[in-house]
């Protein structure tokens, strides 16, 4: 067993355990500091895998801008307080009905995968310098078109957005 595997299953460990905390968790800052944790493993599983843009991507956008909002609205609303709203038998029912379910179906798909080695060519193609090639070269077209479509969302956005100049005068004349 290489370093590669015990990260691996070290990380594997630390995101089952952060997910479980998530769901078991009562204090919902609590819960999205454990869905926080889990994405962060998660960008260790892509960094293993030699996928960097999709290790940063995750970092920024899933963890720092997703997560904050999250604890925004939870800290907005107040939802830290300790009143739980009952559940009722058949909705707990449901719920190990379809958990048992789920772990079955993840059963059956863990018994049947079929271990595939990993060869030194497919290493490279997470690799930022290949995806950028890819994008400028194959894709130049959509990419460039998708650029204009953002930035007229942009304008349109600052255009709505944009205070009226005259009613603002005309608080300050009266």
């Amino acid at each position: 067993m290489d370093i590669y595997d015990k990260l691996f299953w070290l990380l594997s460990a630390i995101t089952v355990g952060c997910a479980l905390g998530v769901i078991l968790s009562r204090n919902p800052v609590n819960s999205v500091l454990f869905l926080v944790m889990t994405f962060m493993c998660i960008s260790g599983h892509y960094i293993l895998m030699n996928a960097q843009f999709l290790w940063i991507v995750n970092l920024i956008v899933y963890a720092g801008a997703i997560m904050v909002l999250f604890l925004f609205v939870i800290m907005l609303m107040n939802l830290n307080s300790d009143v739980e709203p009952q559940k009722g038998q058949l909705v707990q029912l449901a719920g190990v009905i379809s958990g048992g379910v789920l772990f079955l179906v993840l059963l059956a798909a863990v018994k049947t995968a079929v271990p595939v080695g990993i060869d030194k060519q497919s290493l490279d193609i997470g690799l930022i310098e290949n995806l950028g090639k890819t994008l400028f070269k194959d894709y130049v077209l959509p990419f460039e078109i998708s650029s204009v479509l953002f930035l007229s969302a942009m304008i349109g956005a600052v255009v709505i957005g944009k205070k009226d100049d005259s009613a603002i005068t005309n608080e300050t004349v009266q």
